[in-house]
């Protein structure tokens, strides 16, 4: 049962959090992209096989295409997410070499429904807002709620967001699952389980 409490906390919070990523300048937009870039390639060890679900920004998010050129360049496993319908989870399409991509939605890009699918060993996850205790204030739909829930593996978590995000305590309801490290243009910060 959804707390109408939390709901409307949430969503006030969230009107914060996209007024603070509204008021940011396309220039300081671009320079934290590539800030946080190089901040998740110095804090994340990646492996020859992991796999790397990442994100086609929409809106004012923090743009991940640093991060997925970096990715892709270097041969890594890359899938980005596709909302295939309301209440589902998301589709995890493998973006390989070369492919493609193609309007899915929202404003942002995927591979074709024809790629292979894949579990993620990381997720670099889009946000409105996130707190001290690695708490992530998303979109409200549930998509990567119910995604996360899905898979046969827990994958790290990575939240991508510009550090004026920060906010301070997002209401945690059983289903949010929290961050394992937010990466902003200001560095890395990691939560553990006890958070």
């Amino acid at each position: 049962m959804v707390d109408a409490l939390i709901e409307e906390a949430k969503a006030a919070l969230r009107n914060r959090a996209r007024a603070a990523r509204a008021s940011l300048d396309h220039g300081e937009r671009a320079d934290a992209a590539v800030a946080a870039a190089q901040h998740f390639f110095n804090a994340v060890p990646l492996q020859a096989g992991d796999v790397v679900a990442a994100y086609w920004r929409i809106r004012d998010e923090l743009d991940c295409q640093p991060i997925l050129v970096k990715l892709m360049d270097s041969n890594q496993k890359v899938v980005l997410p596709v909302v295939v319908g309301p209440e589902q989870p998301l589709d995890l399409r493998v973006w390989e070499p070369g492919a493609s991509l193609y309007e899915s939605g929202f404003g942002t890009l995927a591979p074709s429904d024809l790629a292979p699918r894949a579990e993620p060993d990381i997720v670099l996850m889009p946000l409105l807002g996130f707190d001290a205790r690695g708490t992530r204030l998303g979109y409200g739909g549930g998509y990567y709620d119910r995604t996360l829930a899905r898979l046969s593996k827990k994958p790290r978590l990575v939240g991508l967001a510009f550090a004026a995000q920060e906010l301070d305590r997002i209401p945690r309801e059983p289903h949010d699952v929290p961050l394992d490290m937010i990466v902003t243009e200001a560095g890395v910060r990691h939560f553990g389980a006890a958070a």
